[in-house]
């Protein structure tokens, strides 16, 4: 797993995949948001939804362990081995976006979670038991592995995915 020096290295590097990630969207149109291929396991309109539901829990962890409340990861209701469900409620919430509305809604999650990286000091960032969410499971990860593996991670993978459904769509 890519490891950062600083702060400022993670940030930079969020900044750098989701622009690029974000980008891979400019050509796609809004009538073909919805369209699937077998080809790739997600439509344009799923793999933003995907980065923006992570984005969004990884957030309301750290909102809920602030307010005292307790934080039930991934999300209550799921299990780490029922992450088809958590994807498809992120699929569902934001059905009814356009893919302009959805590239909007990414940029500003990625703004909002910049913002909040900027408040972490190095040593709740990068020091496991920086935050009680990030310990709630058995690898007990510092939050920085835990941003990295919902942003910049899949902000690749995923690039690559739309990448290779822009290849296939053109070609159809």
């Amino acid at each position: 797993m890519q490891e950062y020096s600083s702060k400022n290295a993670l940030i930079d590097e969020i900044k750098k995949t989701a622009n690029l990630f974000i980008g891979e969207f400019e050509d796609v149109s809004d009538a073909d948001k919805d369209t699937r291929y077998q080809e790739v396991d997600r439509t344009p309109q799923e793999i933003i939804a995907y980065q923006l539901g992570w984005m969004g829990l990884l957030r309301s962890w750290d909102s809920k362990e602030h307010e005292g409340k307790a934080v039930i990861t991934p999300e209550p209701g799921y299990k780490w081995n029922q992450l088809g469900a958590l994807y498809q409620s992120f699929y569902d919430k934001y059905r009814d976006k356009s893919l302009a509305q959805l590239q909007q809604l990414f940029v500003d999650a990625v703004d909002s979670l910049i913002e909040w990286l900027n408040d972490f000091s190095d040593e709740e960032l990068f020091k496991p038991g920086g935050r009680k969410w990030a310990a709630s499971t058995s690898s007990n990860w510092p939050v920085w592995k835990w941003v990295h593996i919902n942003t910049v991670a899949p902000f690749k993978s995923f690039r690559t995915k739309i990448r290779k459904w822009k290849k296939i769509h053109a070609a159809k």
